[in-house]
């Protein structure tokens, strides 16, 4: 065997680092996103919100919604790290603020008298559960929770059912509009309420006086769980990280393996494959990959730490790819309505964009 002198191993040493710089070179670079963009777009529309006279209430403020406002605050304080809140977060979180002060004073977003009996018990069920969630997520990144965050909290706890088939959760709008306001979205919002009480400082799940409360929550969401479509289950799941022994090591499992057997071949998930979904208007629903599906199922997964087997971290990684691959160039990710075909480029339209932007900021900034 010839020996190379010091010379030559150097020169073949720096041949074959070259050739892994060259290769390396030739790779393509990992698709990258773009925050401040995703940022812009998520203000933009937060903003419109706020001014249109359609989501406008009583004394001043505007209706807490589920597709606009809530993940908003939520991906909106993932986005900022460190600075405080820019002025469109300012507002929104001035006007929950408002409403949790005022609670004995503000009306329902939608009253028994307006539309129909019950209607006022479910606004505020509603209600008082997304409020909560946007402070409490707010106080989390601060690590103190405020006067104000407390009474959201206190709103929401007198609203939770104690007796029944619903003990441990609340009532909830129905609309008959998937996913948020249907037959089944009162668990979607106790897996809210279940983020919101988990997010908060101070140790503030197991304080004393709420823990009763607490206790019927996490009986609630692993009591009916199995009972539930995938995409409230992802919610659960997504929830359960956040106020752990909401579910079982089995419901997890169950609910990794049949979502992750849904992942389209391109890396993404399609809303529509999440539960037994059909329009109104008869048109079919969209069966390709989206940004709100793809965000939430691999936010859950990371979240939950339940994609420790290679498979499932494999399938991870390709959700992420998607996401990153997708941001459309105003800043915001793709979804559609599942109750009726809208116009994507339309105000309500864009409803589910909203949304599927804030979702895909929350699954890219957990490592961040």
């Amino acid at each position: 065997m010839q020996i190379l002198n010091r010379s030559g191993a150097l020169i073949l040493m720096s041949l074959v680092l070259g050739g892994l710089a060259d290769r390396a070179a030739a790779q393509p670079a990992e698709p990258s996103w773009d925050p401040a963009a995703a940022a812009d777009y998520l203000d933009q529309r937060q903003s419109w919100w706020m001014d249109w006279p359609t989501a406008a209430r009583d004394h001043g403020i505007s209706c807490v919604s589920c597709h606009t406002t809530a993940p908003f605050a939520l991906a909106r304080t993932a986005l900022r790290q460190a600075e405080g809140p820019d002025a469109v977060e300012s507002r929104m979180l001035a006007n929950v603020e408002g409403r949790v002060t005022a609670w004995q004073d503000v009306k329902p977003y939608y009253s028994d008298e307006q539309y129909r009996a019950g209607k006022s018990l479910e606004s505020r069920g509603t209600e008082a559960i997304l409020n909560a969630l946007i402070l409490s997520n707010r106080d989390a990144a601060g690590g103190t929770l405020s006067h104000t965050t407390r009474q959201a909290f206190d709103h929401l706890w007198a609203l939770q059912r104690t007796d029944g088939p619903m003990s441990g959760g609340w009532p909830w709008l129905n609309f008959n509009l998937e996913p948020w306001e249907s037959d089944t979205a009162p668990f979607f919002g106790a897996a809210l309420a279940a983020v919101a009480v988990g997010r908060a400082p101070e140790g503030y799940a197991s304080h004393p006086d709420v823990a009763p409360r607490v206790a019927r929550l996490r009986d609630y969401l692993g009591r009916t769980s199995d009972t539930q479509h995938l995409f409230n289950r992802l919610m659960a799941l997504w929830a359960s990280s956040a106020l752990p022994d909401s579910l079982t090591g089995g419901q997890q499992r169950a609910t990794v393996d049949e979502a992750i057997a849904l992942q389209r071949s391109d890396g993404g998930w399609s809303l529509s494959s999440l539960g037994p979904f059909e329009r109104s208007d008869g048109t079919p629903v969209d069966v390709a990959s989206d940004g709100y599906a793809t965000g939430l199922v691999t936010l859950a997964l990371q979240r939950s730490g339940m994609a420790s087997r290679p498979h499932d971290a494999a399938s991870l990684q390709r959700g992420l790819a998607w996401l990153r691959q997708h941001q459309r160039a105003d800043g915001s990710w793709p979804a559609s309505s599942l109750n009726k075909a809208r116009d994507p480029e339309s105000d309500r339209g864009r409803f589910m964009s909203d949304v599927a932007t804030s979702y895909a900021v929350l699954a890219l900034t957990v490592e961040r």
